[in-house]
């Protein structure tokens, strides 16, 4: 079975710079008082700390099958199951930042619009990543580790285009309110550590 290990390696790596994506979401902390924005942040970071927990999940059981010598059936059914994991989880995040309403910055309309819209474009992807793995053939380990190899691109793309829009949503301002939110903090430490 060697041959899908040093390719899922590669697709475990492309993840753990894909997951970091969510956890932009907190910046560094300073003290302007704006109680909106501190009310707004509090449920946007309340809202994400689940959903970056599952998808630290996700990000993990990949590696975990990465590090066994799993079978081609196995880990398209870990990864399969990770992708649908992560999709969920971003298009929740997505959902949570729609819900908060626009936050009291300038362009803060316009800045939530963009990042809810990548954050479901992500949630997207993730979903056409688990579609691509549910087709991948395990009975030819050939195959299997050649179509692995084009989702770790897929994966790769994504994680470096990712999060413009969600970088300009926590600019300034907004960036700091999150920045103070305990929810967030520990989002962003978990976050980090994954993705060393």
């Amino acid at each position: 079975m060697e041959g899908t290990n040093p390719v899922n390696k590669k697709l475990a790596a492309a993840l753990s710079g894909g997951a970091v994506l969510v956890l932009a979401l907190s910046g560094c902390s300073s003290d302007d008082g704006n109680d909106k924005l501190d009310a707004w942040a509090k449920q946007v970071c309340d809202s994400v700390q689940p959903q970056a927990k599952k998808i630290e999940a996700a990000n993990a059981a990949i590696q975990k099958q990465t590090s066994d010598n799993s079978t081609p059936e196995a880990v398209q059914k870990t990864d399969a199951q990770a992708f649908q994991d992560m999709s969920d989880a971003y298009k929740a995040i997505g959902a949570a930042v729609q819900n908060a309403g626009a936050p009291n910055v300038d362009d803060g309309a316009t800045k939530q619009k963009n990042a809810v819209k990548e954050l479901n474009d992500i949630s997207a992807a993730y979903a056409s990543l688990k579609t691509q793995v549910d087709k991948l053939n395990t009975k030819d380990q050939a195959k299997f580790a050649d179509g692995l190899k084009d989702i770790a691109t897929s994966l790769d793309k994504l994680s470096q285009s990712g999060n413009d829009a969600l970088k300009t949503l926590e600019e300034g301002d907004v960036g700091t309110a999150m920045a103070k939110q305990p929810s967030c903090k520990s989002a962003s430490a978990s976050a980090s550590a994954t993705g060393s």
